[in-house]
């Protein structure tokens, strides 16, 4: 029954985190074309904040506690699919540091990357996304 439990909670927060991941770049997209320091600006910064701290990086928490517990009691270590989605869920990791460090410069009105960038960055999450199901689902290695 711990199994069950650990896939549901994991699955649960990766719904949570992957919201996030997919929605900050996108706020991102919009807070570009606001002027530095206006009540639109501002809000932005409020909003991709909260998302960030209230929502993401607690998901991402308990997407890698609950997901290693599941590994854990599934004994999946010695599985060639779980090496790969392991090694995706890093990436999707450091994709996810790498939007604090723009919120931050948001925050600090320092961003110098335009909207095409946002919007690029933004379809980052969805190809790890894409390669995570498959390891889990099909399991091909």
């Amino acid at each position: 029954m711990a199994y069950e439990w650990a896939r549901a909670l994991h699955v649960i927060s990766i719904i949570a985190w992957m919201a996030g991941l997919l929605y900050l770049p996108r706020l991102m997209v919009y807070h570009t074309k606001v002027a530095v320091g206006s009540d639109q600006s501002e809000l932005f910064k409020v909003m991709e904040r909260r998302l960030l701290v209230a929502i993401m990086t607690p998901a991402m928490i308990a997407s890698w506690g609950f997901g290693l517990w599941a590994a854990f009691l599934a004994h999946a270590w010695d599985q060639g699919w779980f090496h790969i989605k392991l090694t995706l869920v890093v990436l999707l990791t450091l994709s996810h540091f790498f939007m604090m460090g723009w919120v931050k410069a948001f925050r600090e009105d320092r961003n110098t990357r335009p909207e095409k960038f946002y919007r690029a960055v933004n379809e980052i999450p969805t190809l790890l996304m894409i390669g995570i199901v498959i390891m889990v689902i099909v399991r091909p290695f």
